[in-house]
């Protein structure tokens, strides 16, 4: 019957269920389009990212793709050297990593034997750090423990590195076999990615240079960062072991 009890419950119902359904399209589009938070699972990155750091990546950086697909509706901008990006694996597509691009399409990429860069042909320029528990010693960056880097100050050489305009810190272990000793030339639409942490990071001198349709936005801060998560919520930080000198800390 019109205008009756039943009638209108049904009506507000599907008004609620529209809303709701409403609501679940809008944040799948946001983080479909626009951004999406990332959780940094291993120590590749350090001394730049660490493990349990909480980032905020731009999927809208270098365009916008169709959902579930790795076609691109348009490009946006290109990749740039030192920009950090996520991107799904070349080995495995449904496994996610995160590294800094040092070589754009047509570079020459070698690593010496001490474990430096070169972009075709030229040692990028390298300024050692002193690192200690002492904060003024890890200015102007984020505070890093040593337990954060998984190992004591002393067995890691800590330097800033100028990616060709991108300053960044990076490190590498003392006395760690280095293994990639070709040129390497970068091919049109890939990246040559690479971790900060130089000797324990797989990346492109592994499994070669990175295909753009894998790239899935770029990094732009950490937002939340911790020690260690709950006991038995692995997904959720404890409070107790916040990082709260990293908040909001943006990412070069």
């Amino acid at each position: 019957v019109p205008g009756s009890k039943k009638t209108k419950g049904k009506a507000k119902f599907g008004e609620g269920m529209g809303s709701f359904l409403f609501a679940v399209a809008a944040i799948l589009a946001f983080r479909w389009a626009l951004f999406e938070p990332y959780v940094i699972p291993s120590g590749s990155m350090i001394p730049t990212l660490l493990i349990h750091d909480h980032i905020l990546v731009s999927k809208f950086a270098y365009g916008l793709r169709l959902p579930f697909t790795s076609s691109w509706i348009f490009r946006n901008q290109e990749p740039k050297r030192g920009d950090i990006v996520v991107f799904r694996s070349v080995e495995d597509a449904g496994y996610f990593m995160i590294k800094r691009v040092v070589g754009l399409p047509g570079d020459k990429i070698e690593v010496d034997p001490e474990g430096y860069v070169k972009v075709n042909g030229e040692r990028l320029q390298t300024e050692h750090i002193n690192v200690s528990d002492d904060p003024a010693s890890q200015k102007p960056y984020y505070p890093v423990k040593a337990s954060d880097i998984q190992g004591d100050y002393a067995e890691f050489e800590f330097y800033q590195e100028d990616l060709l305009g991108v300053k960044h810190r990076a490190l590498l272990t003392k006395g760690a076999p280095r293994f990639f000793d070709r040129p390497f030339t970068v091919p049109d639409d890939h990246f040559f990615c690479m971790g900060d942490n130089r000797d324990n990071s797989k990346d492109s001198r592994y499994w070669g240079a990175l295909p753009r349709e894998n790239l899935l936005g770029k990094a732009l801060f950490v937002w939340l960062s911790c020690e260690d998560t709950l006991p038995y919520i692995p997904f959720i930080c404890n409070p107790a072991k916040i990082r709260w000198g990293r908040f909001f800390n943006g990412l070069n």
